[in-house]
């Protein structure tokens, strides 16, 4: 399956485990993952959720070859259903990052709690460069988050950052060692279990309330645009070009 879980000392930990594929994500993964989330949430021994990736490698975003094949182009898609899972986990969820955060391995960040890296990691959204567009609400929440300069680079750019800059930026908590980020995000994971969680539910749903429905209408108004693009010329010559190792051409495309 490629997504491991477990529980432990109140912590269900989500692991992406893909490490020949650089924990590319498939569909299977994205229903793993979503599944996980809400047996977490319905867990009562649970009091935090932990989401890791192998040593040196958080997720290369989308496996290319099965986002082909099966393209979310309707509400019913594993990808929306873990965005939605993510989206609405009342439980704080923990996020420990270390190498490569790409596409939506970045964007889910945005839907974390709590947020530790690794000062070497690499973080990037390179939608525009795949013919594509923003997900998972990023074309509201990093504007909010970076402001819109910073947020337009990042984007339009897709300029990759490291960790220590994503804590500068917000995007993160705290940036340590790469060896050192799974365990300090276990332990802040755990913390959760000495609190009240009814006062964590609620101090989370607050934090959350002011751009609930807008991040909603944010996620369907991407994925409408997403699902378009998918099948324009600019995202099959980015497709092609990736598969076959080279440089898209967009100059007979116009």
């Amino acid at each position: 399956m490629n997504i491991n879980t477990s529980i432990a000392d109140g912590v269900a930990t989500i692991e992406i485990a893909r490490p020949e594929k650089k924990n590319a994500l498939t569909l299977a993964m994205y229903q793993a993952m979503a599944a996980a989330i809400a047996a977490a949430q319905a867990d009562s021994t649970v009091h935090a959720l932990l989401i890791a990736g192998q040593p040196g490698i958080f997720t290369a975003g989308n496996d290319l070859a099965d986002f082909m094949a099966h393209p979310p182009t309707g509400d019913d898609s594993p990808v929306f259903g873990f965005m939605r899972s993510l989206g609405a986990c009342e439980k704080p969820v923990v996020a420990a990052v270390t190498g490569a955060a790409v596409g939506i391995g970045t964007t889910m960040l945005l839907h974390c709690d709590l947020v530790y890296v690794a000062e070497d990691a690499l973080l990037s959204m390179p939608f525009v460069s795949l013919g594509l567009v923003p997900e998972f609400a990023s074309s509201l929440l990093l504007p909010r988050l970076l402001g819109r300069v910073q947020a337009a680079e990042k984007l339009l750019l897709g300029e990759p950052f490291s960790g220590l800059e994503a804590v500068a930026l917000g995007l993160a908590n705290k940036a340590l060692p790469s060896a050192e980020v799974l365990a300090h995000a276990g332990r802040i994971a755990r913390r959760f279990t000495l609190l009240p969680p009814g006062a964590v539910r609620d101090s989370k749903r607050l934090l959350r309330a002011e751009l609930g429905e807008r991040i909603e209408a944010t996620i369907r108004a991407e994925g409408a645009v997403f699902a378009q693009r998918l099948l324009s010329a600019e995202a099959i010559e980015s497709f092609r070009a990736f598969f076959e190792k080279r440089r898209p051409d967009f100059s007979k495309l116009q």
